[in-house]
């Protein structure tokens, strides 16, 4: 076998959404701080991204992490999300399936009945309790970045859609929520190619007419998620189409989305803290969230998200790159 590299991975899936998990091969990225070394990689070495989550390695829903050593004392291991779009400052489904690989690879030190991990991510501390039995990653709940609402019933318009009521939230990525009863779209796996059109349209507008930028961090900025809320979602059970750029739907329920949807939902007084919220997928998969404190972020009022979902590993794998391979960095397609 010729290769210039070789990278070594271990695929697992979150709730139906898989996470490439590349534990080695990669080098320790430059920067003082996962939010450094995310700005560097995408500038120096987002080819690699592409050559591991585009075809024929990967695929057009394709999403992974790569794990780095820690840039702060207080984590056990730096992470960054990878996936066909780019690179994200947090990954809720990719977090969870992190844990879950570092869990049942030994890769940290393993406790029963609960195993703590803390993970440095772009984003900021994210801690993991992994639910273990017989040395199995049964559940993992993250305890993720402060969220919170931060336009309520704003409005765009969007070409063929007219005027669109949407809410922005913040779990760790931006999310336009809509109803998906205000675009008369029916929530129908049948009408998926209607739902995603409506969705990066939406994002488009958004991004074009006032693209959102977070209060603290001028490196997290713009909207590449859709809630599309299904007609009878309630602050107790919301089920969703998550549209994502540049084409494809979420797969698992969204760590970071949920994040995003119990903020929006406390905001407006229908979720209370300390209550479970049940976020169901596109595909029916579930996670369970719940808002566990408040706080403030950048002059907005934030609350505490936890999230619970499961993950399994899928695989381990060897990823090459021939030298006389005509895609090097894979293709689109």
């Amino acid at each position: 076998m010729r290769t210039t590299h070789v990278y070594h991975a271990v695929d697992s899936h979150t709730e139906g959404m898989p996470t490439r998990v590349i534990t080695g091969g990669v080098p320790p990225i430059p920067g003082a701080t996962m939010a450094d070394r995310r700005l560097w990689f995408m500038e120096h070495r987002d080819g690699l991204r592409k050559l591991l989550m585009r075809e024929p390695r990967g695929h057009g829903a394709m999403s992974g992490a790569i794990l780095q050593p820690p840039t702060r004392p207080d984590a056990d291991w730096g992470v960054l999300y990878i996936e066909v779009s780019g690179l994200l400052p947090m990954c809720g489904h990719g977090t969870i399936g992190v844990a879950t690989v570092l869990v049942e690879t030994g890769m940290v030190e393993v406790t029963e009945p609960v195993t703590t991990i803390r993970l440095d991510t772009p984003a900021g501390l994210v801690v993991a309790e992994v639910a273990v039995s017989d040395g199995r990653a049964d559940a993992v709940t993250l305890r993720n970045v402060p969220s919170f609402l931060m336009r309520r019933e704003a409005s765009i318009e969007v070409p063929g859609h007219g005027s669109v009521r949407y809410d922005l939230g913040f779990g760790g990525n931006f999310y336009a929520i809509v109803e998906l009863a205000d675009l008369g779209l029916p929530f129908d796996r049948a009408e998926k190619g209607r739902l995603l059109t409506a969705g990066l349209a939406i994002m488009e507008a958004i991004n074009a007419a006032d693209a959102p930028v977070h209060p603290e961090r001028e490196d997290i900025r713009e909207v590449h998620h859709v809630y599309l809320a299904a007609p009878g979602s309630t602050a107790q059970h919301s089920r969703h189409a998550m549209a994502i750029h540049p084409g494809w739907f979420d797969r698992s329920p969204c760590g970071t989305g949920t994040s995003a949807r119990m903020a929006q939902l406390h905001a407006r007084g229908e979720l209370a803290l300390e209550t479970d919220f049940l976020n169901e997928s596109f595909i029916g998969s579930r996670f369970v969230g719940r808002l566990v404190g408040t706080t403030t972020v950048g002059g907005h009022d934030a609350v505490l998200p936890l999230v619970t979902g499961r993950a399994w590993v899928t695989g381990t794998a060897q990823y090459m790159l021939d030298p006389t391979d005509p895609y090097p960095e894979g293709f689109e397609l």
